[in-house]
């Protein structure tokens, strides 16, 4: 797994009304914490976290405060978004314990294309994280799954995952990605011998005069 670097500041503003103040400046309040650790609020730019919330790749993260020569290695457990603007709200990285282990989600990169696809089929792709359990250095980036052997209506669930030193914790009867046959519309037809009704006759009132006048 590879490792990305983040510096940052402590924090001691707690209140909702300054947070947003900061946020507005581009600085997103986050916090750190794990078992056996003193908890750290702190802060850090937009710019800065964009590397670690914005990719599906899972990371280490070498944190680092300003005037603290301590290194904390730890990876981003959550990030909280607005619900409109999308903009990130808040931060959380826990401590990394080598021989500890911790539970995160890693991303599901599926490689390879099904003859299922090949023979029409659509890629039903439903699980895109993982949840896992392993020890630090067995943290993996992202978990790839080969899909190519998968025909029509075949697919992948949790059970059928061998991955070494990593325990998944989602229900392992849960389907990953599936083929699923095209859907087809209905078309709906006038069935053979079917009589068409006939339209009613619309008789005008010139037609209707003029059949008086004849009387």
């Amino acid at each position: 797994m590879s490792e990305i670097n983040l510096k940052a500041k402590k924090r001691e503003e707690y209140k909702e009304s300054t947070l947003n103040q900061i946020r507005k400046k581009g600085v997103i309040p986050g916090i750190y914490y794990g078992h056996g650790v003193d908890s750290i609020s702190l802060a850090a730019t937009e710019i800065d976290l964009r590397p670690i919330i914005y990719t599906t790749e899972s990371h280490i993260v070498n944190l680092s405060f300003d005037g603290d020569s301590s290194n904390y290695s730890c990876i981003l457990k959550d990030v909280q978004f607005h619900p409109v603007t999308d903009k990130p709200l808040h931060f959380d990285l826990i401590a990394l314990k080598e021989g500890e282990t911790l539970t995160i989600e890693v991303s599901v990169h599926l490689i390879g294309n099904p003859q299922g696809v090949r023979d029409g089929g659509t890629i039903q792709h439903i699980l895109h994280k993982l949840e896992i359990e392993c020890l630090p250095s067995n943290i993996p980036s992202h978990i790839d799954i080969e899909i190519s052997h998968l025909n029509m209506n075949d697919s992948i669930k949790v059970s059928d995952l061998k991955l070494e030193n990593i325990k998944v914790l989602n229900d392992e009867n849960a389907s990953i990605v599936a083929v699923v046959p095209p859907t087809v519309e209905k078309v709906v037809t006038p069935e053979e011998g079917a009589e068409t009704p006939a339209e009613p006759e619309v008789i005008s009132k010139a037609k209707k005069d003029d059949e008086e006048k004849e009387k």
